[in-house]
């Protein structure tokens, strides 16, 4: 069996999933150094929105970018993984930007958690079928 497409598919939504991480990682120090706060959130909003979207993202992606690996592992079909990919990635931008802008409940963050759960689920799925040999 032949991984290597797989394989760059993988490739291709880790690298996109750690450049979101940095970005976001980016914005949270960029508010940091913005307001001067060193530790905490110094009761400033806009520092406590970029954490949390920093934050939420780092508790959702890696479990969503072990499925990825494992599937490519699996030999997956691309076409998997790529959806796979797209919707967690376009859940957790949608999150971050609804999330950055207001800490309540908005459309772009009720995106976001409805793409990365589908994500997962899509992911569980197909690890499931992959796994039946």
């Amino acid at each position: 069996m032949d991984t290597a497409p797989a394989a760059h598919a993988a490739a291709l939504w880790v690298g996109l999933h750690l450049i979101l991480l940095l970005v976001l990682s980016l914005l949270v120090v960029r508010q940091r150094q913005k307001h001067r706060v060193v530790l905490g959130d110094g009761d400033v909003a806009a520092l406590t929105h970029a954490i949390r979207a920093f934050g939420n993202a780092t508790e959702y992606v890696p479990a969503g970018l072990i499925a990825i690996a494992v599937l490519a592992l699996a030999g997956a079909a691309p076409m998997v993984i790529h959806a796979l990919g797209l919707m967690l990635l376009a859940g957790r931008i949608s999150h971050a930007v609804g999330l950055s802008r207001s800490g309540g409940a908005s459309l772009p963050r009720s995106a976001g958690v409805i793409l990365t759960w589908l994500a997962y689920i899509v992911g569980a799925v197909a690890l499931l079928f992959y796994a039946i040999p």
